[in-house]
């Protein structure tokens, strides 16, 4: 890709949404927007879920009923709940690719970075 607005086929945007379950080892799921990353949460990770692995009726039954009226964070809430697996869901992230940050300009940056400064009010950016 030579332009940063054809970063990973999204015209304009640069940006991803990814999801991190916290597995052992941790399952990646990453997608063009966080409506996909919810459908694909959704399908590859809830209902999935056999539901003889669900302990609780109602809960199966609520999870069931968001999963088809489309109400993927509450689903997604339950099945939490039901297994204890940790999801962490990241909606709008950047994507570095060297057409948004070339050497050049990395180059440049980091020599005008706090780390090279000796001036004391440099201090203030976060580490």
């Amino acid at each position: 890709m030579t332009t940063a607005n054809a970063d990973f086929g999204l015209p304009g945007r640069g940006r991803i949404a990814f999801a991190v379950v916290h597995d052992d080892p941790p399952s990646v799921y990453v997608a063009e927007n966080a409506d996909v990353l919810s459908r694909v949460l959704a399908l590859d990770l809830i209902a999935r879920t056999p539901a003889s692995r669900i302990s609780n009726q109602a809960r199966l039954e609520r999870m069931r009923s968001a999963l088809l009226e489309e109400r993927w964070a509450d689903a997604l809430g339950d099945w939490i709940d039901e297994t204890g697996r940790i999801v962490d869901a990241y909606p709008d992230e950047s994507i570095w690719t060297d057409a948004r940050l070339d050497l050049e300009q990395a180059t440049l940056e980091i020599r005008m970075a706090p780390l090279f400064s000796d001036d004391p009010s440099a201090d203030d950016t976060p580490s």
